[in-house]
């Protein structure tokens, strides 16, 4: 007999929109229990510049999500301030570019609200020397670099504490439907292949991009456009300030500072399915030539990792330009397609994940007959232990970091120490997780500097068999997956110090030990 779990609210994707959900709820005295097939940001939510958009980007092409993002910006800062580097930014114009968008900017922020301040290029310089010296234009932004993994940590965590479940590794199979309702949701434990029902007064699907795919469960269908958008990743910290080309938003026109590196992109190329999407050379090389435009190091700078993402947009009707669909969210109440207790989240963008969760919120809220307000506005989000690993570029001189030389530093490029390695551990144990090196990397910055998780890899590895966290000699299988996400991020990019060092890490693993790595043929 299947084992049956009950909640008020079964949230489906752990997401940042998931976890705004789940914390939104809670902070309502609603209980909510949200699974992912995964583990926390394995979509989208992991897959993105991690820009807190000020709106101007949006301007011309979408005025209401400009409108959105420029709001949502100073909610953020003042609720979430810990998960966020207000950086500021600038939109830069270059020789070539088109002229009477440049000169149509400024009043087009003005009618979305959107704050500009128009600056000399000269002074542009001064402020990023980086910068091209082809300048014809400058604009300072209130742009803001967010960490994504952080404040999905933050709000499960604070979901949690509040009485909500997540449970990783956990994927929808079926929804069990019975008079026009959800009766329960059938799921499989990944990790131990155990299957359960979960019964709750309203279901969410808060997917992302695979949306569509959970809406067809219910035999519902959502026009889903899947956007793929592929990022790089410098070695070093380019600039300050979150860099904008001023032109029509397309390819490989934003640098945006995360701690110690820059991610430059992104590139939208229509893709079928949200699964098993890679980085190619062509988008490398695109990306590379047009960011190169307004900072000329790029085109010589070494690059550690690239990756992609797929931007869940919602289609309405006939369209061309997967850029001209709206960056707007889509909120569906399923009722009018026959499922009286099903929702439909989903589109957007990280910098407006609060909003879609509060008006998800709302609308189970009112379907409940609850009618408390939502909170995330007021009630700042809470920083935890877990959470601060995620953040790139932690010193040993910064608080929180451990000097005890019992205290060994497991990854070195992003200085991770083995206590670090035991709270994530500990934290995922609560969840009900299986920690390794996948959900350790989801969590913390381990594997996500210069060598790629060369060196930390076997070191966490060893640790976690030393703490009888693994014990099975098959965990060797999440080894092998780990170092072939890795590879995915590099084998794009294998040219001068980069390839030197990918070939260091196969000599490594492959040549001294043995282990032989399948390459991901998709």
């Amino acid at each position: 007999m299947h084992k049956t779990m009950e909640t008020d609210v079964l949230v489906i994707g752990g997401g940042v929109t998931g976890t705004g959900i789940a914390r939104d709820l809670s902070l309502r005295g609603v209980q909510c229990i949200l699974i992912d097939k995964s583990d926390l940001n394995a979509g989208a939510s992991g897959g993105n510049h991690g820009l807190l958009h000020s709106g101007a980007r949006y301007v011309g092409s979408d005025p209401e999500a400009a409108v959105e993002c420029k709001n949502e910006l100073g909610i953020l800062k003042n609720n979430a301030g810990h998960c966020i580097e207000d950086t500021g930014g600038l939109f830069i114009a270059v020789k070539g570019d088109d002229e009477k968008y440049i000169a149509d900017f400024p009043g087009m922020c003005e009618k979305s609200g959107v704050y500009c301040k128009k600056i000399d290029p000269a002074l542009a310089r001064d402020m990023e020397p980086v910068l091209s010296k082809d300048i014809i234009a400058a604009y300072q932004v209130n742009d803001a670099s967010i960490n994504p993994f952080k404040i999905s940590i933050e709000n499960m965590n604070d979901a949690v504490l509040r009485g909500s479940q997540f449970l990783s590794f956990c994927k929808l199979i079926e929804f069990k439907m019975i008079n026009h309702s959800i009766e329960y949701a059938g799921i499989i434990n990944e990790n131990n292949g155990e299957t359960f029902q979960i019964k709750a007064r309203t279901y969410v699907n808060a997917s992302g991009a695979w949306a569509g795919m959970i809406a067809a469960m219910a035999g519902i269908t959502i026009n889903m456009v899947l956007s793929k958008g592929t990022l790089l990743v410098t070695s070093k910290r380019m600039t300050k300030r979150v860099i904008n080309r001023l032109r029509k938003p397309t390819d490989g026109d934003i640098i945006v500072p995360g701690g110690v590196v820059s991610i430059i992109g992104t590139t939208s190329i229509r893709v079928d399915s949200p699964d098993h999407i890679y980085p190619t050379i062509n988008e490398v090389d695109q990306i590379i030539d047009e960011g190169g435009r307004i900072i000329p190091d790029l085109k010589t700078c070494r690059y550690i990792r690239a990756y992609s993402g797929a931007r869940p947009l919602v289609s309405e009707g006939k369209i061309g330009d997967d850029r001209s669909v709206s960056r707007g969210f889509t909120l569906r109440d399923h009722k009018m397609d026959g499922a009286d207790n099903f929702i439909t989240i989903t589109g957007g963008k990280l910098s407006t994940y609060r909003l879609m969760s509060e008006k998800a919120s709302d609308l189970v809220c009112w379907k409940h007959s609850i009618f408390s307000k939502c909170l995330t506005k007021e009630i700042p989000l809470p920083s935890t232990k877990s959470g601060e690993w995620s953040e790139p570029g932690m010193m040993a001189t910064e608080p929180g970091m451990s000097k005890n030389f019992n205290d060994p530093i497991l990854c070195e490029c992003e200085m991770v120490p083995q206590s670090a390695i035991d709270t994530i551990v500990s934290s995922i144990k609560q969840a009900g997780g299986k920690p390794n090196l996948t959900s350790l990397a989801l969590r913390s910055r381990i594997g996500k500097g210069p060598c790629q998780g060369a060196f930390c890899s076997l070191r966490i590895f060893s640790h976690l068999y030393d703490s009888n966290v693994l014990k099975d000699h098959s965990d060797i299988t999440n080894l092998k997956g780990f170092l072939n996400e890795r590879w995915k991020g590099e084998k794009s990019l294998l040219w001068g110090q980069a390839l030197a060092q990918s070939s260091l890490k196969e000599m490594i693993h492959s040549g001294l030990f043995g282990l032989e790595l399948i390459e991901n043929k998709n």
